[in-house]
């Protein structure tokens, strides 16, 4: 099974994917981690995509398609694909049926997780990460014990770029304006699937879940 988890930045993607990745058995493939794995390798596509990024930009296709295509392929067919942040554009979801016919696949279904833009502004420029074991923390619904320090390793705790205020309304309206049309184009395919993005994690989970089996959230 190949599914793709749409959302903009902050609709809580990765808490979610774990939930479809234990349910279906699935390969977590994460554009974000690709893009930072590879900017932190020095790679010349990771500084291409770092310097998008850090822009509040997105990165563009030909980088994106690239790493994404590399990291699939390596992957063989053992097992299904959940696919969190790609495609973001048409193109990228054009090349990705693509890339999935030949190898005689195709994309199952598209969870998109709906969250508004007031509370993404909100989850987005409170996040904080460490800088030792990644650990995330948020200054409102989840602070640390002691301010800039980890509670589980003890490591200094730091904002990405990408996540300050200004960079976080840049990359809201980025999204929106190019990534927004990916949803009618799965509700034209028959396959997008849409869950409310806001309250507690665990019931949006058990929503998501419930709409992927065919029953309507309550």
């Amino acid at each position: 099974m190949h599914i793709v988890l749409l959302g903009a930045p902050g609709a809580g993607k990765g808490t979610q994917a774990d939930t479809l990745c234990e349910k279906f058995n699935l390969v977590h493939v994460a554009s974000g981690d690709l893009f930072r794995e590879a900017a932190s390798a020095g790679t010349e596509l990771g500084k291409k995509a770092k310097s998008y990024m850090e822009k509040g930009l997105l990165v563009p296709d030909d980088i994106t398609i690239s790493l994404i295509k590399e990291k699939v392929d390596g992957l063989g067919t053992a097992k299904g694909v959940l696919l969190d942040g790609f495609p973001r554009t048409l193109e990228q979801a054009k090349a990705l049926d693509k890339n999935l016919e030949v190898r005689g696949k195709k994309v199952d279904k598209a969870v998109f997780i709906n969250v508004s833009s007031d509370e993404l502004l909100r989850r987005l420029s409170g996040r904080w990460i460490c800088r030792q074991c990644q650990a995330p923390y948020h200054m409102q619904s989840a602070p640390p014990r002691v301010a800039g320090r980890c509670d589980k390793c003890g490591g200094e705790l730091y904002q990405r770029a990408d996540d300050t205020a200004d960079t976080v309304k840049k990359r809201l309206e980025v999204y929106f304006a190019q990534t927004s049309p990916l949803i009618d184009y799965y509700r034209q395919k028959g396959k997008l699937v849409e869950v409310k993005g806001e309250g507690d994690p665990r019931v949006v989970g058990k929503g998501m879940l419930k709409a992927l089996s065919g029953t309507k959230q309550e």
